[in-house]
């Protein structure tokens, strides 16, 4: 394999793992806060399709991806009612979700089936950095939704581990009773953590129509969503794993596209297929680890009462 291909593979693993990245955080802050959303993919599937159309109709690129990020937020608002307010089970609602929003993107998105993106998230070269050998082409000749990645995932652990805030949202995946105690809201503080789960699930479906294939089309995150859910199992709810995780999800993506171009004699089919068998193997073998398990939140998916405490 020579430098260029490699080069290549590498930079296109991080456009492809961008959307994944986007959506595991969303998850991972729900999750870290003690919500299950399985819905991301839904939540993505809708912000795949507000964000396309609200660009198409205004010409603004930031247009959309508010449109998206107000999508995944509605949609995840809908999500924290049933499971932080009526306590519903969190895994049938998520999947209720998915499927609620897979229809209706479908729906809304009908007359722009097929239809290219009239402006997109175009490639931008950072002066000096994207001239460092190898490392430049590969992360710093990317599109600014790729840079805002970047600073999300420092942002978020530093939130997560470094401040108060983020001891009391640690503290509502493990022990809410804690957090109601010392006279925090569970209740509020779950909301804004769902909430900004799915804005981000949102944020990753924009990505897809306005930057890694720019178009509309049903069902174009093709289980991105559930890679994500994945992946913050993975990631044993981490951001910094998030974000190696996704890159590295992403490049299993990359290589069997660039497998195809290369002229592989291997079906098309199981190239296509690389991503998800791979994430089986990883979730086997993470949970085959007992560290894998006790990683998780021990609140997690378990509705509050305050009765109950």
């Amino acid at each position: 394999m020579n430098e260029t291909l490699l080069i290549s593979i590498l930079a296109a693993s991080i456009t492809a793992g961008t959307p994944i990245l986007f959506a595991a955080l969303g998850e991972l802050i729900s999750e870290r806060a003690g919500v299950t959303n399985l819905g991301v993919d839904g939540m993505m599937l809708v912000g795949v399709c507000a964000g396309f159309i609200a660009a198409q109709q205004t010409g603004s690129l930031w247009c959309g991806v508010g449109m998206a990020l107000l999508a995944g937020s509605l949609m995840a608002l809908i999500h924290a009612f049933l499971t932080v307010t009526l306590r519903a089970n969190q895994v049938v609602s998520g999947l209720a979700l998915t499927l609620f929003g897979t229809g209706l993107s479908g729906y809304l998105g009908l007359d722009y089936v097929g239809q290219q993106a009239t402006v997109v998230f175009s490639k931008l070269a950072l002066p000096g950095l994207s001239e460092i050998p190898v490392l430049g082409p590969v992360l710093f000749r990317q599109d600014l939704l790729v840079y805002l990645s970047y600073l999300l995932v420092p942002a978020a652990a530093f939130y997560l581990y470094r401040t108060r805030a983020g001891l009391f949202m640690r503290a509502l995946g493990e022990n809410p009773a804690a957090v109601d105690a010392v006279g925090v809201n569970v209740f509020g503080l779950r909301y804004v953590y769902v909430v900004m789960g799915g804005a981000l699930a949102g944020l990753g479906g924009a990505y897809l129509s306005l930057a890694y294939a720019p178009c509309w089309l049903e069902n174009m995150t093709a289980g991105r969503g559930w890679i994500a859910v994945a992946l913050v199992i993975f990631a044993l709810w981490d951001p910094w794993r998030a974000l190696l995780g996704s890159y590295l999800f992403g490049g299993i993506d990359a290589l069997g596209f660039h497998l195809q171009v290369i002229g592989l004699p291997v079906s098309v089919f199981i190239l296509n297929m690389l991503p998800y068998i791979f994430t089986i193997v990883v979730l086997i073998l993470v949970l085959a680890r007992k560290g894998g398990r006790l990683a998780a939140p021990q609140a997690l998916g378990l509705p509050y009462d305050r009765e109950e405490r």
